[in-house]
């Protein structure tokens, strides 16, 4: 064996690495490491000290550890109670092992002495005086190693000493810090470790760097949240007892929450920002204030869920209201439709129909059949373009239009939206609220409706919309292209039967205190007051009398202290007064120059009487009943017609230059309109001119040219239920009605007989009976 090369026992170190020339305390538990370390006391109590690759590796080979250690003198050794040995140890050379002997209890290392290699040239000293300022920069900026180690370290001579001491006190990685150990070339030593601080260096720059940076960011902070309090503070002094911080950061985090679309949310956050820096006895501040809670109470994203389930939609239709098939039928197809695609936009349906026919009460069942919220707003008397839209936000008493205040209400996207009396909207000076519901009703346009007092678009393309109306007449043609019309005739007296006793009647026993027990109303005694005390295409004036059995029942039982009432046909005038209205014929016998005409009224179907009166004169046609320009028209155009076939129609030509004629439509207080009623004032025109009475069973619908064509007519099934309500038999129609036969119920046409006609002279061989008079 050579001079430099020994056996010596083996200490393998976890995480540590003891330079020449320095001390250190070590904790020893690793049984092989404690023997190695007594056999070193037997000896010279010299041990080879070298770091595993691996903390982990209990039992460490040749290849586990690094090739270069330190010799080391053990100089104080101390057994602890926890089986663990604490040893004082002094690094004296490097060394590099050769071959490792494994014994039984303990390892030796074969090891080779390292000696440094010093040139001891001007360059040597010049990194030895470049290391040392390195340093004292590096301790200036650390400031975690204290001026005196410093001072310490400046002392060395020794350039290998100097970078080993230098070496142990920097916060080097131990990979590193074996890269130095493992250096006996003492320039390289010293221009490696050179190299480490000068990057120590700029890492430390960038943290304090990084760390001004942040100390800046929490100073602004911090300068933020002292100014907040001053402002906190300031608005206390004014009159803002709580001041508003908690209150802006209560709504910013519900502004972050709501789901508004990102666009709106911005808008919002700045609302917020320009209301947390305005004082509270600001006017604006309010304004600002109640802006920003109508966007945070508007549903953004909240939906019910449809429940598609057909039948069960059916089943509620039809336990909320008998008839209405194709009302039914409509919604039905849409939940079809949803089940299919789950996509389809919201419909606009207008439902169209006299009043107390139940269209209201109908869109609050299509809302509970489909699951979905319900909102209805009226619009009757509208006249504001501001109601829809709603206000600018220039003012204090600024609001949005009904269709955000709706939306509200419903608390979903999805709800059904009602549009009560969409006819009943007028327009004046301030705008056409007709005008701007044409965007709230095109599907094209409402995914991003646009409210004045809002200002950001809004989503209502998911909402189902259903408007009612009594009539179509007044409704702007542009806004009803936009709405799918679906008829509500009115109801037979069948229907109106149903509807008493298994809707109304119970509803108003409920609501008098009444039992089943004790009020009965017989189907006979519902029947005469369907016929004799209400004249209608709905059920309201129905209902009324109804309220009105039971108001006199609950009195009879509570003074008369009866057990039981039943009502029937000969108790109904005990009730309800004599009867009010004629059920039968329209007239009691057949008259000359009386024909019964069929109108459609905003409240239904009605017979209208027509009556001619001739009398000596000049010729004047005189028109009364408060007529409009159509019905007058109608009435000149029969007239000349006459005039042109007086000879066929056996009537004297000359029947114009000798009497004066006046036609009169009974109710002359009731403004009267329609391109219906021709044929009507033809017939009773004829019939007095001729003298031959019209069938008193026949009733009559349709508009005559000068030519006496018969032409079409609407409200067919509306004429067609007041003919069967007034008793008639056989109702005369243009034949290019036929079709529209389908629509009327079957116990209508068991019990009326329809004549479509093309010309006149088939209307009078239906109408006129009997011979001249």
């Amino acid at each position: 064996m050579k001079d430099n090369e020994r056996v010596i026992p083996l200490l393998p170190l976890r995480g540590i690495l003891v330079y020449p020339t320095m001390v250190l305390h070590l904790d020893v538990g690793r049984e092989k490491s404690i023997q190695a370390l007594e056999n070193a006391a037997i000896d010279d109590n010299i041990v080879f000290l070298v770091m595993q690759k691996d903390v982990n590796i209990d039992e460490p080979h040749k290849d586990d550890l690094y090739p270069i250690g330190t010799l080391a003198k053990v100089k104080q050794m101390l057994k602890l109670p926890n089986n663990t040995v604490r040893v004082l140890v002094e690094g004296l050379h490097r060394a590099e092992i050769q071959e490792l002997l494994e014994e039984e209890d303990v390892t030796n290392a074969a090891v080779r002495i390292l000696e440094d290699e010093e040139a001891g040239d001007l360059e040597e000293k010049a990194l030895m005086r470049s290391l040392l300022e390195q340093f004292d920069e590096y301790i200036k900026l650390s400031k975690k190693i204290s001026n005196e180690v410093f001072a310490t370290v400046a002392d060395i001579d020794e350039p290998g000493r100097l970078a080993d001491l230098i070496s142990s006190h920097l916060p080097l990685k131990t990979k590193e810090k074996q890269e130095i150990l493992a250096i006996t070339n003492i320039k390289e030593r010293l221009q490696t470790l050179i190299a480490l601080i000068q990057d120590e260096q700029e890492l430390l720059n960038l943290e304090k760097k990084i760390g001004q940076r942040v100390k800046r960011s929490m100073e602004r902070t911090q300068r933020e949240y002292f100014l907040r309090e001053q402002m906190k503070a300031i608005q206390k002094e004014l009159g803002d007892k709580e001041g508003k911080g908690g209150e802006v950061e209560e709504l910013r985090d519900k502004i972050e929450n709501s789901g508004m679309p990102n666009e709106t949310k911005q808008a919002a956050l700045r609302e917020l920002d320009r209301y947390e820096k305005l004082p509270v006895s600001s006017a604006e501040s309010g304004v600002i204030r109640n802006y920003i809670d109508w966007l945070l109470s508007l549903p953004w994203t909240e939906a019910t869920e449809d429940i598609l389930d057909i039948e069960r939609a059916e089943g509620i239709l039809d336990e909320d209201h008998f008839g209405l098939e194709k009302v039914k039928e409509r919604v039905l197809e849409y939940l079809a439709v949803q089940q299919l695609t789950r996509s389809l936009k919201g419909p606009i349906l207008c439902l169209v129909g006299p009043p107390g026919v139940g269209k209201t009460s109908l869109a609050r069942s299509i809302a509970r059949s489909l699951n979905r919220n319900f909102v209805r707003i009226s619009l009757g008397g509208v006249r504001d373009e501001s109601e829809i839209r709603g206000h600018r936000r220039t003012y204090v008493g600024a609001m949005p239009g009904r269709i955000i205040q709706g939306m509200k209400k419903a608390k979903t996207i999805n709800p059904v939206f009602l549009l009560d009396e969409i006819d009943k909207m007028s327009s004046d000076f301030r705008g056409d609220p007709s005008a701007a519901l044409l965007e709230v009703l095109d599907p094209e346009q409402n995914h991003n409706f646009s409210d004045h007092y809002i200002e950001e678009p809004y989503n209502l393309s998911k909402v189902m919309f259903i408007a009612t109306a009594n009539t179509l007449s007044s409704i702007p043609g542009p806004l009803l292209d936009r709405m799918e019309v679906i008829s509500i005739a009115g109801y037979t007296e069948l229907e109106k039967v149903h509807i008493a006793s298994d809707h109304l009647l119970p509803k108003q026993v409920q609501e008098h205190g009444l039992s089943k027990g004790k009020l009965q109303v017989r189907e006979d005694a519902l029947l005469d007051i369907i016929r004799y005390y209400t004249r209608e295409a709905g059920v309201r004036t129905l209902e009324r009398q109804l309220a009105t059995v039971c108001r006199k029942a609950a009195k009879i039982l509570v003074t008369e202290d009866r057990k039981r009432i039943v009502v029937t046909e000969k108790s109904v005038v005990e009730f309800l007064g004599k009867k009010r209205f004629r059920y039968g014929e329209a007239e009691h016998q057949d008259q000359v120059g009386v024909a019964t005409g069929l109108a459609y009224t905003a409240a239904g179907g009605d017979t209208l009487a027509i009556e001619v009166s001739l009398y000596p004169g000049k010729g004047k046609l005189i028109l009364t009943g408060k007529l409009g320009d159509v019905m007058k028209e109608s009435a000149q155009a029969a007239f000349s017609y006459i005039r042109s076939r007086a000879a066929e129609l056996h009537i004297d030509p000359d029947f114009h230059e000798k009497n004066d004629i006046h036609i009169h439509v009974p109710e002359g207080a009731v403004p009267k309109d329609g391109p219906s009623a021709g044929i009507t004032m033809a017939t009773a025109l004829i019939s007095a001119l001729t003298g031959r009475p019209v069938s008193r069973e026949v009733g009559m619908t349709g508009e005559i040219t000068l030519r006496g064509r018969v032409l079409p007519i609407g409200g067919l099934k509306e004429k067609s239920l007041s003919a069967h309500r007034a008793g008639l038999k056989k109702v005369i129609i243009p034949a290019d009605n036929e079709k529209d036969l389908d629509d009327i119920p079957e116990s209508v046409k068991e019990n009326l007989t329809f004549v479509p006609v093309s010309h006149l002279d088939e209307v009078l061989k239906h109408a006129l009976v009997g011979v001249k008079q």
